[in-house]
């Protein structure tokens, strides 16, 4: 591993799985930053590939930044971010999956702006990502200075955003809980909490390439409702305790009641935060139930 006459001011940590194949994207995005302000942090979540050996040849190079690897057992990417925050002493951090990639020139526009815009008032950035062929997912950020995450999505914002945090901030609150068997929590719970306080300064900039890759979370999104019940009932509770909008807080009550049934938790009406939303969104929960179930049977 390279040594750094200076701690940088970001930490880029990567949360890998039998990513070997495509890890290598991430690797060379970097190497093409002209900035190299930052450090890379390998999150290993328990990989049988060649992770390990592919990484350790790459901390070998001579690469103008520090690369640092950490190996765990499998826990799923939530365990992984836990161990990353446990292990990054920078000023900002952000997360790049294993099958994404950053802009060629993202790091600079990172800190250029965070260094003409930060406060502490602010909890740190919210960017865009963008497809390999450039187009924007989802739609741009709106054009105003800050804005809540998961304000953002409730008042019609759509596609996944880059998010670069403070490390002070983000650590400050609770880690994502673990649940025996399971291995999801949704990553938004942290920015949740963190949005009671700091909202995120906009760059509508691009800093992020992202593919969605057939064994990622974002296509098997209804195999993760069964298999991690427990996870999402955490998360639809938070989200019934946070989210501003009675659409949001409803959608989450039902996916609350759905996750329930898998369970066989009878007492999930005095559990939630939101009783009597609860009650109401039962029919639609027992639907969504149904239908997750036949979905899921469809795809297997």
């Amino acid at each position: 591993m390279s040594s750094l006459k200076h701690k940088p001011t970001l930490t880029i940590f990567t949360p890998a799985y039998n990513r070997a194949y495509t890890l290598h994207l991430c690797y060379e995005s970097m190497l093409r930053q002209k900035n190299k302000d930052f450090e890379w942090l390998i999150v290993d979540d328990g990989s049988t590939d060649n992770t390990k050996e592919l990484v350790e040849k790459w901390m070998k190079a001579d690469n103008g930044f520090n690369i640092r690897y950490i190996y765990k057992e499998n826990g799923g990417m939530h365990t992984a971010h836990n161990t990353a925050y446990e292990n990054i002493d920078t000023e900002l951090n952000m997360c790049i999956d294993s099958d994404d990639y950053l802009t060629d020139d993202a790091v600079e526009k990172i800190l250029s702006f965070w260094r003409k815009n930060k406060g502490e008032k602010y909890g740190g950035i919210i960017a865009l990502d963008i497809f390999q062929n450039g187009e924007i997912i989802g739609k741009k950020l709106p054009e105003q200075k800050s804005i809540a995450y998961n304000d953002y999505y409730e008042y019609g914002g759509k596609g996944d955003k880059k998010v670069i945090y403070r490390t002070d901030v983000i650590t400050k609150y609770p880690p994502y809980p673990e649940y025996k068997g399971e291995k999801f929590v949704g990553l938004c719970y942290k920015y949740l909490l963190a949005d009671q306080e700091y909202p995120l300064l906009i760059m509508n900039e691009p800093i992020c390439v992202v593919e969605y890759l057939e064994d990622g979370s974002t296509r098997n999104i209804m195999k993760q409702f069964v298999k991690n019940p427990r996870g999402y009932i955490f998360l639809r509770k938070e989200r019934m305790k946070y989210c501003k909008t009675f659409k949001w807080r409803f959608k989450s009550c039902i996916h609350y009641v759905s996750s329930s049934i898998m369970i066989k938790d009878k007492h999930f009406i005095k559990e939630s935060p939101k009783k009597i939303m609860t009650i109401l969104s039962i029919p639609f929960g027992v639907v969504l139930y149904f239908y997750i179930n036949y979905k899921t049977k469809e795809v297997s």
